[in-house]
């Protein structure tokens, strides 16, 4: 198994205990999850939304070993290229960046989002729930 671009959505999976939370565990028990800073504040946002404290959100985020990519210039522009071929699917800004940080890496992405299978290119896209 290669390293994986995790989608907010796969990382929310895993820590709500939702369906595909297996095939995030594998990529995140091997230590090859890949996250945009992007991402990562999605679903810290989410986490603060149930109701878990900062601190309580600053030590799962630390626990799940996620190789955080900071959202630098070369991948806001990625993503704004990205805003054509992606808004007919209702793609926001973080699933861009999800997408801009794969391509950038040549790795493959996980997530929740059965809408990104409709999308143009070669980009190895895996979701959780079929």
């Amino acid at each position: 198994m290669t390293e994986t671009v995790l989608d907010a959505s796969a990382v929310l999976a895993y820590l709500l205990g939702e369906p595909g939370e297996e095939l995030v565990g594998e990529v995140l028990e091997l230590g090859l999850g890949v996250i945009s800073a992007v991402n990562l504040s999605e679903v810290a946002a989410k986490l603060a939304e149930g109701a878990m404290s900062h601190p309580e959100i600053e030590e799962v985020l630390a626990g799940l070993d996620l190789r955080v990519v900071p959202f630098d210039r070369e991948q806001a522009l990625a993503s704004a290229w990205l805003r054509g071929s992606t808004r007919p699917l209702g793609l926001s800004l973080g699933d861009r960046a999800c997408l801009a940080l794969a391509e950038q890496l040549s790795l493959p992405v996980l997530t929740s989002d059965r809408a990104w299978l409709d999308l143009p290119g070669d980009l190895a896209i895996r979701v959780l729930r079929t």
